[in-house]
């Protein structure tokens, strides 16, 4: 099938074929008719109702084949037996798209299991895509193309615009057409993909990239899945000079996936998202209205080769409002900056007195079109600022043409990018500012979030996908054998003994650290499988002796036979690297806080393998650890170019597809000049 065709089938199709529509326009399975008679939809619809002659005052037919011509896209109303019976009519008849409403699929048990079979059978075949199960439908505001089931669709006087909306969720969609009507945004396009089948959010996404009514695109992420197609996407997006913003679930550490090693529960599913979706020029924003109000804002705001913290100049006619919003940028890490004497200068050659504050507080005089005219020019020429914030108090509700309408006039001139935070409810002036492509915010939280989100959102860095492993099968190593693969990564000296044997000389001085050597125990000092500080062979054959007995107590089930004798190494610091594969992503690097305690600092980078030496010594810049690695309070400097040379060696391992889980911990980071060592490993392996 010609790719071309089930892009123009899925979002412009010129016949729509609706089958089991109801002949109650009420019912779920009725709206989507109704819904496209009152869009003004052009193309020919037709109604599929074997037990109607008529259905909402319009000839039916009993099948497909029964109709004049093979429809574009049918969208299929029925529960799930007779809709695979009609995805396989549509399939013989070479209709190239069709949408599922119907459930009872992977969800659904042993039934839902045969049926997901039927129906992965004939995607296999390549004759039809596919957009669901459980898809609530699809509009294409522009064309009156409103395919959907969802009721909120019912809305008189559709906002239609540049957006194009792909969500999980399908109600989601209804609620941020809603939401975004009442704040005077447009749609291009809505899409519930359900439970992706076949056709994913990247897919369905990358069908619309070229259409020239599409402006940007907002996603609603609840999982991860064909990670491979929205990354494509996107890439492409960024190529079309095209934004994308997504709010994903998942945020909770009650929703992170948990693994077995440090690494596992830091590379949770949602922190790994986190990580792709930056990489792949995502803007994220932590909110729901978020999403609605940061479209604006990104088509102003490029994205840049690295997340920046970026400045910020606040202009106000309300201290307090103000002080609201920038409380919240503080919090994300997003710096206010003051004008610098040039820009006061130039303030006050116009009459405009700009203090001695972080902000420019205009008070009552900024209500006034003049002034706040002028203060805007100003900031917005200012080197000093990357984006100019408008914070409009009361005026903004009852007197918009004094403090808002500056903005309206000067949102198409150059400068830098600007949004306006309108403190009281003022929905007039919200849908104006937003009707004009100004970016507005109703809320001090949603103003922060979106502004950090575009300043965080990155020219899309992608690694080459790595090759998945071979199985599914794994393995634990023990910390020896974790260390055989360790080729191009410095460990302290080490040797396994036998547990019960007298304690042999050494190839290396004391002091020593005695660690139990088992594959099944992860966390050795949660069991009391370590010693640290032995200075003699006496104190070692007692600590091996200890190491025995406390095992023993903390698993009855296992027995020790092997322990490993390590150097004893003190550096600069202490730091954790690691990998995991997550198995839609790809292989992730991790570099954080070493030692015990690495849960608890949760001062953690990560960034998708591979990773050259550059993308490293970001990381380790990135790293809060490494603000004492470099000598804070007078301490020695710690060997941060050999620390990211190590997080090369550990992306080096994260490329090889037998490798499923790595973690170093604690590297030792020694003195500038010195090196690091590795002095514990974890390892997960294909069996």
């Amino acid at each position: 099938m010609q790719t071309q065709t089930w892009q123009k089938a899925l979002l412009r199709p010129e016949s729509i074929a609706l089958v089991g529509v109801s002949d109650d326009p009420q019912k779920t399975s009725g709206r989507p008719l109704r819904f496209l008679r009152a869009a003004g939809f052009a193309g020919r619809i037709y109604a599929i109702n074997p037990r109607r002659d008529f259905v909402q005052g319009e000839r039916a037919f009993a099948t497909l084949s029964d109709l004049p011509e093979v429809p574009e896209h049918a969208f299929i109303l029925t529960t799930a037996d007779p809709a695979l019976d009609a995805l396989e009519e549509c399939e013989r008849l070479g209709v190239p798209v069709a949408t599922v409403l119907a459930t009872g699929f992977a969800e659904a048990g042993e039934t839902g299991q045969a049926n997901t079979d039927r129906l992965q059978a004939l995607i296999a075949r390549g004759k039809l895509r596919v957009l669901g199960p459980s898809s609530i439908g699809l509009a294409n505001l522009n064309t009156g193309m409103t395919l959907t089931a969802n009721a909120a669709f019912a809305e008189p006087d559709l906002p239609v615009g540049g957006l194009f909306v792909a969500s999980h969720s399908g109600s989601l969609i209804g609620a941020l057409m809603s939401r975004g009507k009442r704040k005077g945004l447009g749609f291009a396009g809505l899409v519930s993909v359900g439970g992706e089948a076949d056709l994913s959010i990247g897919d369905v996404c990358l069908a619309a990239l070229d259409d020239p009514d599409v402006t940007g695109f907002l996603l609603f992420l609840e999982h991860m899945r064909h990670a491979d197609r929205l990354r494509h996407f996107a890439q492409e997006a960024a190529k079309h000079g095209k934004p994308v913003a997504a709010f994903k679930l998942g945020r909770s550490d009650a929703a992170a996936e948990l693994a077995q090693s440090h690494t596992g529960s830091l590379a949770g599913a949602d922190e790994i998202a986190e990580v792709f979706l930056q990489a792949c020029g995502i803007a994220r924003v932590g909110s729901f209205e978020g999403l609605l109000e940061v479209a604006p804002l990104l088509a102003q705001v490029p994205p840049a080769p690295q997340p920046r913290r970026g400045r910020v100049g606040v202009i106000t006619t309300t201290g307090g409002g103000a002080a609201m919003a920038v409380d919240q940028l503080a919090l994300r890490g997003v710096d206010i900056v003051p004008a610098q004497p040039e820009t006061r200068a130039r303030l006050a050659a116009l009459g405009i007195a700009p203090g001695d504050n972080r902000i420019l507080d205009l008070t009552l005089a900024g209500t006034k079109y003049d002034v706040m005219r002028a203060a805007i020019e100003v900031c917005r020429t200012a080197p000093e600022f990357d984006v100019v914030l408008v914070c409009v108090g009361s005026s903004a509700r009852f007197n918009p043409d004094l403090a808002v309408q500056p903005a309206l006039d000067l949102i198409k001139t150059p400068g830098h990018p600007f949004g306006v935070f309108l403190v009281p409810d003022a929905p007039d002036a919200a849908r104006r500012l937003a009707c004009a492509g100004v970016p507005a915010f109703e809320d001090p939280e949603t103003c922060a979030d979106v502004i950090a989100a575009a300043f965080q959102r990155r020219v899309p860095h992608l690694p080459v996908p790595q090759n998945p492993p071979s199985g599914p099968a794994t393995q634990m190593l023990d910390e020896a054998q974790a260390y055989a693969r360790l080729a191009t990564l410095p460990v302290a000296d080490w040797v396994a003994l036998d547990a019960t044997a007298p304690v042999p000389d050494l190839p290396f001085e004391y002091p020593v650290v005695a660690k139990v050597l088992d594959a099944a125990i992860a966390h050795k000092s949660d069991v009391g499988g370590v010693v640290v500080g032995i200075n003699s062979p006496a104190a070692l054959a007692q600590a091996m002796q200890q190491i025995r007995q406390d095992v023993a107590h903390h698993m009855a089930d296992r027995s020790v036979t092997q322990i490993l004798v390590q150097r004893m190494c003190k550096g600069v610091g202490e730091v954790l690297i690691g990998m995991r594969r997550d198995p839609e992503i790809g292989p992730v690097v991790v570099l954080a806080g070493g030692g015990i305690f690495t849960e608890i600092y949760r001062d953690t980078v990560m960034r998708l393998a591979p990773i050259d030496l550059q993308g490293a010594e970001e990381m380790v810049e990135a790293l809060r650890l490494t603000q004492i690695l470099k000598g804070a309070r007078g301490r020695p400097c710690g060997d941060l170019a050999a620390l990211a040379k190590a997080v090369v060696a550990v992306s080096d391992l994260a490329c090889r597809p037998d490798i499923i889980e790595a973690e170093i911990n604690p590297v030792i980071v020694l003195p500038k000049g010195q090196g690091v060592v590795a002095v514990d490993a974890l390892m997960k392996v294909g069996a």
